[in-house]
């Protein structure tokens, strides 16, 4: 049993990895946030249909009501994409990626209100710990400028990924991880296509960097992610992935130049200790 918590820890912080990588990745590519993430989706959901095909995966939805509850969900993961890449091209990676990571607090405060579960004090305590975190790693702002705008739309970013990862909850209780986010691409994919039917391509380099996205960011690491919740609740998952942050400034750093602040790294240190608390406390649940 113990080996077992210790490899979900594991595949936690492997997708954690992964998904770190859409910092740098989408503030990179010079195509706009809606044809991106539609390419993005296009390519994930090749590769996440090659996996389920050679798994020999059913793809049928077993009722209306999860039908529904897809579409919604994959609404919400366009939406939280959509807006998330809009922060990281005004502002930098550290900014964009810390203002997502509001999402824990915004899970832990909704959670409740989907499950048969009480607001724990200390999953308050501990995602309050996460935003005084966020708060030493973003810099100063005026709130004219394009850096606060980026924050704003990573807020708002934040609060569909919350809602698609509460969604996503009770879906992957009776649907493969693969499945279900093989179906919520299909749907990002049908509500951005008429987006892209006239833009004209111009930059050749953009599509290493989108395949890259579908296939590290995308397919590896939203699948291991959404496996996940089988194995915590959403606000543990939601605390234990502000290691994102960390590792994204680092990317950026090493491939973008982005050099952090002393605070940066005050804060940084601030949701390490967090992620780790909460990691034991996972376990003894």
């Amino acid at each position: 049993m113990k080996n077992q918590h210790l490899k979900n820890i594991l595949e936690l912080n492997i997708a954690i990895v992964f998904i770190s990588t859409s910092g740098v990745l989408g503030r990179s590519i010079l195509f706009p946030p809606e044809i991106t993430i539609w390419w993005r989706c296009v390519f994930a959901a090749f590769f996440i249909g090659l996996f389920c095909w050679y798994k020999k995966y059913d793809l049928k939805i077993k009722s209306k009501k999860d039908a529904f509850s897809l579409l919604l969900s994959g609404f919400l993961l366009g939406a939280h994409w959509v807006t998330y890449f809009y922060a990281l091209h005004l502002s930098s990676v550290a900014i964009g990626m810390l203002s997502l990571f509001t999402y824990p607090v915004i899970t832990a405060l909704l959670e409740p209100l989907f499950f048969k579960i009480k607001l724990s004090k200390n999953q308050l305590i501990l995602s309050g710990m996460v935003v005084v975190g966020i708060y030493f790693l973003t810099p100063e702002m005026n709130f004219e400028n394009s850096d606060t705008k980026g924050v704003l739309m990573g807020i708002i970013s934040a609060l569909f990924y919350a809602l698609r990862n509460i969604l996503t909850k009770r879906n992957v209780s009776h649907y493969n991880a693969s499945k279900v986010m093989f179906y919520q691409l299909i749907v990002v994919i049908l509500l951005l296509w008429p987006v892209t039917i006239n833009y004209e391509y111009n930059d050749a380099t953009n599509w290493v960097k989108i395949v890259s996205l579908a296939l590290l960011t995308t397919t590896i690491g939203h699948t291991l992610f959404v496996n996940s919740f089988k194995n915590f609740n959403i606000s543990a998952v939601s605390i234990m992935s502000s290691m994102s942050p960390i590792y994204g400034i680092i990317f950026g750093m090493l491939f973008l130049n982005e050099i952090p602040s002393t605070s940066t790294f005050f804060g940084g240190a601030l949701i390490l200790t967090t992620v780790i608390i909460e990691s034991f406390q996972s376990h003894k649940k």
